[in-house]
């Protein structure tokens, strides 16, 4: 939420709902629709590029992670503009935040991922988060102040231990699993007062919960 108690609106894969998901025609659209911010979905190459894609193949059947930059950069999405990369796609969010889900990510480039976050125009306003939970730990031990989070699809019993484990400041679980208890429980653990809403967005270094499609 913002300072003033309303929610943030956030461009679940820019504005998909307007344009075709994690294109640049979404995030544009999300920027003219003024949201507060941009989630989206990162996939690296053999070579470490970073690119915008939420599933890890792109049709007929390419995998982003068995093919350098050059050859994804000449595949086409369904509205025929190139696949994104994440530096084009933070260019185009401007001084938007952007939270990036990192599907997977080999230790070897997780140097390319934070030159690129920190190339962006807005890299005080940039978070990660992942289902694999390794990734976000590793990072945070590169980058203690980079603003991480840690995907969930089961209910969890002891969410605070998944933040210490990972060094994660933020809880994105997903939404038919968010109840008051949970949310009860992560504002005690942030030591907020207990019944306030949840959050999409929290003060640096805080925890809070996400619901997230």
């Amino acid at each position: 939420m913002t300072a003033a108690g309303t929610p943030l609106v956030i461009a679940h894969r820019g504005a998909s709902a307007y344009e075709l998901e994690n294109s640049l025609a979404a995030f544009h659209a999300a920027v003219r629709l003024r949201a507060d911010g941009i989630e989206l979905d990162v996939h690296a190459s053999t070579d470490g590029c970073l690119f915008v894609h939420h599933d890890e193949t792109v049709p007929p059947n390419f995998r982003i992670a068995s093919l350098a930059a050059g050859s994804v950069r000449s595949l086409r999405l369904a509205n025929d503009e190139p696949i994104p990369t994440l530096t084009d796609a933070l260019q185009a969010a401007g001084p938007l935040a952007v939270y990036v889900e990192v599907k997977a990510l080999d230790p070897r480039h997780d140097a390319s991922l934070l030159a690129t976050l920190d190339a962006g125009p807005n890299p005080r306003g940039y978070a990660v988060h992942s289902f694999d939970h390794r990734i976000i730990q590793r990072l945070g031990r590169i980058r203690p102040g980079l603003s991480r989070g840690v995907l969930s699809a089961s209910y969890p019993l002891h969410p605070e231990e998944q933040l210490t484990d990972t060094g994660a400041d933020a809880l994105w679980q997903e939404r038919s699993l968010v109840d008051r208890d949970l949310v009860d429980l992560m504002h005690r653990t942030n030591g907020g007062p207990p019944g306030r809403n949840a959050v999409a967005c929290a003060a640096r270094r805080r925890r809070s919960v996400y619901e997230c499609p």
